[in-house]
């Protein structure tokens, strides 16, 4: 149970209570409504009352030290430099826009990027931030380890905030001098965007010079090809490759190749002839003077068998008939011998000119063969040199666009607006901290006599100490008398 002073004048009333014969049972007996643990509003009420003037003095006290530290507390700056990731900024090496549903990762990423090291450490040497006495302020240690003091203080005093459409970023930077401020919002970004654009660029630079190299040697293989066609038509004669270079040629082995048929031909009738056969009888019969004499051989038979019947066998008339009959048989002979003989001499004349044609056609196919052959070569090197043309002349119509891509200085993030020097501080917020001690002084003020009334000085002040402290229940609490309020 809480040991109580007694009801002393400060409480400003007496209470009269009813005291039971039997202590225990007064215990045992205690109301339903005065078994609660804890302390009541009435309690704390009759507490605080208690100690106004303590708790008024605290508190002011409290708030006007921190009124006065409010005051005189160093002021901060702070700086908004303003960017905005470009997305219609095509990408120089392969020439396609910027993934518009990747900006979201792309400015997270970029974000992490500009409070890194790499960034912020340019930042520190450029500005000489390591020489200034509000970023060097608690350092102690190796001076090699300043520089990075430095770029971890300045990173804490820096934060970046994306815009509600997700391209554009606040950088915004904090300095006890409001033109610091805003030359490290100006530098960050400056160095930052450097940094992006070498990123962008040096590649396309990189890669302009290895497209320089392709397309000088593709020239080269093109001029290569180019000479190896030109040496072609020189070493056989052809100006036109990718012509029938040689139709005359073809032609000619083609009246090569009929006039053989035809002396071939002509072999085989010749070689007829002389076989005895019916054709070349007919042939043999079909001569002017064959049929001549065969006609004048008719008439003489026909007369001798007229003269026979008239004068008989050995009249004179018959003997110079039959006489003329054995000279127009032996003209006859001698005529059929004679073609026989000119037969032989064609057929030899035939078979001489055959094997001549036959020689021919088997050269001038051997050329036609050697022709064509190089005809294939030369549309082999016509079709190498137009394919080299044709690489080279598409590598020349994207080399412009390389060069330009290698030379202009392509970035995805541009300034919208630099930092300038702030007018206010943006802290500290005086109005906000001094509502803070206010609250703070007020609790404080509260608190304080509070706990040197429960811990240490605890007095019996109302009803409800009687009651919750010993269970006793109060009948009647009367005022204290003016006299005694007066002295109290």
């Amino acid at each position: 149970m809480s040991t109580y002073r007694q009801l002393g004048p400060a409480a400003g009333r007496d209470v009269i209570v009813a005291a039971p014969q039997d202590p225990m049972a007064a215990v045992t007996a205690i109301p339903e409504h005065l078994a609660h643990a804890g302390m009541s509003v009435l309690q704390l009420l009759t507490i605080m009352h208690a100690y106004r003037r303590q708790i008024a003095i605290i508190a002011v006290s409290f708030i006007a030290l921190a009124g006065i530290g409010i005051k005189f507390m160093p002021k901060t700056y702070t700086a908004t430099t303003t960017l905005i990731v470009n997305s219609e900024t095509r990408d120089p090496l392969a020439g396609r826009d910027f993934p518009v549903e990747m900006i979201s990762s792309y400015v997270a990423t970029q974000t992490e990027l500009m409070l890194s090291p790499v960034v912020l450490l340019p930042v520190v040497d450029h500005l000489k931030l390591t020489e200034d006495r509000e970023f060097t302020a608690g350092f102690a240690g190796d001076p090699a380890a300043l520089r990075e003091f430095v770029e971890k203080k300045l990173a804490m005093e820096t934060w970046i905030e994306t815009g509600r459409g997700g391209q554009l970023l606040y950088i915004q930077s904090s300095a006890r001098d409001p033109v610091m401020a805003a030359a490290i919002g100006n530098a960050i970004a400056d160095f930052y965007i450097e940094q992006d654009r070498r990123r962008t660029n040096d590649p396309a630079s990189e890669r302009a010079q290895r497209y320089s190299q392709e397309v000088a040697e593709l020239r080269q293989k093109t001029v290569a090809a180019q000479d190896k066609v030109t040496e072609f038509r020189k070493q056989y004669g052809i100006s036109d490759i990718a012509a029938t270079a040689n139709d005359s040629e073809v032609q000619a082995l083609d009246n090569l190749q009929k006039q053989l048929l035809g002396t071939q031909n002509l072999r085989r009738s010749l070689e007829a002839k002389l076989s005895g056969q019916q054709s070349s009888a007919d042939e043999v019969m079909a001569s002017n003077s064959v049929q001549s004499l065969r006609a004048t051989l008719s008439e003489q038979q026909a007369q001798l068998a007229q003269l026979s019947a008239t004068y008989g066998p050995r009249h004179p008339k018959v003997r110079e008939l039959e006489s003329q009959m054995a000279t127009t048989r032996q003209s006859l002979s001698h005529e059929t011998r004679s073609l026989s003989d000119n037969i032989n001499t064609e057929l030899a004349r035939t078979k001489e000119l055959e094997q001549k044609y036959i020689h021919a056609v088997a050269d001038q196919q051997a050329k036609v063969l050697k022709l064509r052959q190089s005809q294939d070569e030369g549309a082999k090197l016509v079709l190498e040199l137009e394919s080299a043309q044709s690489v080279y002349k598409h590598a020349l119509d994207g080399f412009d666009q390389i060069m330009f891509s290698a030379v202009a200085n392509h970035t995805n993030v541009s300034v919208v607006s630099r930092a300038v020097p702030p007018l206010k501080a943006s802290r500290p917020n005086k109005i906000k901290l001094m509502l803070m001690a206010l609250m703070a002084g007020i609790g404080i003020g509260v608190a304080a006599p509070m706990a040197y009334e429960l811990f240490l000085n605890r007095r019996m002040r109302c009803r409800d100490d009687m009651e919750r402290g010993f269970g006793i229940p109060v009948l009647a609490q009367l005022d204290a008398a003016p006299a005694l309020a007066r002295s109290a």
